[in-house]
């Protein structure tokens, strides 16, 4: 990394731990060693195996958080901690500390407020099926619904800027925060960038705390509730097209019975009908008057975005440090 652009910047490196003791020790020395000025904070999220003293041990600064959940230590770690440039990782030694040069400095390079260290591979040693059909899935679903910002929104290893940071809501409590964040950063049409990177497996020791179909419900249901905040229409247009044709259903063969005979004999059936046709239109008006709710929040959350400063190392240099500007049309002959 250029000296003269890092030197500046107070970068921190947060680790959001559970019973990491295998691997805490060595992820914070290789941090410490790819970034030897960063801050490297774990926080200790009610671990029994010690955990926290491997990392004081190793140099950390350690932190517990008694809320259990990535999402509500990410949430304690983004309110804590003032810094430039912070870089999440897990702690569980999947993620190679040495990559971190590379996302800050591809976070300053681009410009960007976020990058997502793409995990290579992860689809081949995710370890159990199960999760590589839902890492699948879920960003199939995720493009679908929010745009094709990214290709994995479930990365544990990304680097954000202070702006990023300190604009990022954080509402949910486990490992559906990955999620949150992306579609943050979609939300507000920020700049991100993505950056393929080696994924290794667990060591010897260390177990995942991820379930399969707990915690894949939990994502589907945060996808849910992030589509239901962030594109209100679309979310209650399905929904109400759902109820207009099921009341298209009911009311088919009590239509055709009536242009038959000019009877209605089913009238609980066409009641019935109605009184979903109604909920239909209703649930559209809501879609409607709610878009425009969260275009205000969206407008909102982006000028509390564009009025946080910007650290003058991550700035773009000024005009005269390319040297000068050719203006079309002035040779030599016009200077002098």
């Amino acid at each position: 990394m250029a000296p003269s652009r890092t030197d500046k910047l107070d970068i921190a490196v947060l680790l959001p731990c559970y019973n990491e003791a295998a691997t805490i020790g060595p992820v914070v020395r290789g941090f410490r060693a790819a970034l030897p000025d960063a801050a490297i904070h774990v926080y200790d999220n009610n671990s029994t195996d010690g955990t926290a003293l491997q990392a004081m041990l190793a140099g950390a600064h350690v932190v517990r958080e008694r809320r259990q959940g990535k999402g509500h230590v990410v949430r304690r770690m983004f309110a804590d901690i003032e810094a430039d440039i912070y870089i999440i990782a897990d702690g569980d030694g999947t993620y190679t500390p040495a990559d971190a040069e590379e996302l800050v400095r591809t976070l300053l390079t681009e410009r960007a407020d976020m990058v997502v260290g793409t995990r290579r591979g992860v689809h081949d040693d995710a370890g159990r099926q199960g999760h590589a059909l839902g890492n699948r899935l879920f960003n199939l679903l995720y493009r679908m619904i929010f745009g094709p910002d990214f290709t994995d929104i479930f990365s544990g290893y990304r680097a954000f800027s202070r702006r990023f940071v300190k604009s990022f809501p954080a509402v949910s409590g486990g490992f559906e925060i990955e999620t949150e964040m992306s579609v943050h950063a979609s939300r507000l049409k920020l700049p991100v960038s993505e950056l393929e990177l080696d994924y290794g497996r667990r060591p010897e020791g260390s177990h995942s705390k991820l379930s399969t179909f707990r915690d894949g419900a939990k994502i589907l249901w945060m996808f849910a509730m992030l589509m239901k905040e962030t594109r209100p229409f679309a979310f209650f247009s399905a929904i109400s097209a759902a109820f207009m044709l099921t009341s298209l259903g009911f009311m088919a063969p009590v239509l055709a019975e009536y242009f038959q005979t000019g009877l209605v004999s089913r009238m609980p059936t066409w009641v019935l009908s109605m009184a979903l046709m109604m909920i239909s239109f209703m649930l559209f008006t809501a879609g409607v008057i709610l878009d425009s709710v969260a275009r205000a929040r969206a407008e909102q959350l982006r000028i509390h975005y564009m009025s946080l400063e910007t650290p003058s190392a991550m700035k773009a240099p000024p005009l005269s440090d390319t040297g000068p500007i050719a203006r079309p049309g002035r040779g030599k002959a016009d200077a002098a």
